[in-house]
């Protein structure tokens, strides 16, 4: 029997609006809708600190929620963003995706959504190949 353990989507964001990216209070206004949004339970704050070098700085954001969390990176040279939400609880895409576009101004949304499901056999062996292939 196949039980879906949770649900990821993944977010590669171009051609966002710099001010919007670089903004820690539009960063957290977005967190709080998104969490809204969706139907989740924050846990605690949002977690919002800008820091890297050179090519790599830029906002990072973490914001748990009672059945998982959401994840961020905004990248400042290259006008990027790549996002993670992750939850035990179906939530709905194309609600992040619009509200992505809305708060960031990406023009480029390349998304990924996965059923994330543990299957401790199928994993060890999967893992054991890699190993065995690359190490």
């Amino acid at each position: 029997m196949n039980k879906t353990w949770g649900y990821h989507l993944i977010l590669d964001c171009a051609n966002c609006t710099p001010d919007l990216i670089n903004s820690y209070d539009n960063i957290y206004n977005f967190t709080k809708k998104l969490v809204n949004d969706i139907d989740m339970k924050a846990y605690g704050e949002p977690t919002i600190i800008h820091f890297g070098t050179e090519d790599k700085q830029g906002y990072t954001l973490v914001q748990l929620i009672e059945t998982s969390n959401i994840a961020a990176h905004f990248v400042e040279e290259t006008s990027t963003a790549y996002f993670d939400v992750f939850s035990c609880k179906p939530f709905d895409p194309l609600v992040v995706i619009r509200l992505v576009k809305e708060y960031f101004g990406a023009t480029i949304v390349n998304h990924m959504f996965l059923n994330r499901d543990a299957k401790i056999e199928t994993q060890e062996i999967e893992f054991k190949e890699f190993w065995n292939k690359y190490y």
